[in-house]
């Protein structure tokens, strides 16, 4: 789990992520992101009731929350940054989120440093 204050709480501030800042979409998940002016980068996950029930939603909140906490320690700081789930996610195997977390985190440029994910490598 990701710490407290890495993490968005408010609904105002995934309405302001939304309404303001820019995003990156893929099958599985849409990326927002905003600058927030912390020392710290807060991540919100949101999944519609239009995907499953509460089981579906909670277990792709927790393999999208868990493939973000494994990248945290890469992560520049001062964003706000808020995922939202796709149908395709729904059934998905673990190492296709986290190949999807990270596309869409090295595409929004939320890497300190740049990474290259196994992806990245079999295009190049």
């Amino acid at each position: 789990m990701l710490p407290r204050e890495a993490r968005l709480t408010r609904p105002e501030d995934f309405r302001r992520v939304r309404a303001e800042g820019r995003s990156w979409a893929h099958p599985m998940l849409v990326l927002c992101r905003l600058p927030n002016g912390r020392e710290v980068t807060r991540f919100g996950f949101s999944v519609s009731g239009r995907l499953g029930g509460a089981v579906v939603r909670n277990r792709v909140k927790r393999m999208v929350s868990e493939a973000v906490r494994l990248q945290y320690d890469l992560v520049e700081p001062g964003w706000d940054v808020v995922f939202i789930a796709r149908r395709g996610i729904i059934g998905a195997r673990w190492e296709a989120v986290t190949t999807a977390v990270n596309q869409l985190l090295a595409r929004a440029h939320l890497y300190a440093t740049e990474v290259t994910t196994q992806a990245d490598r079999r295009t190049a």
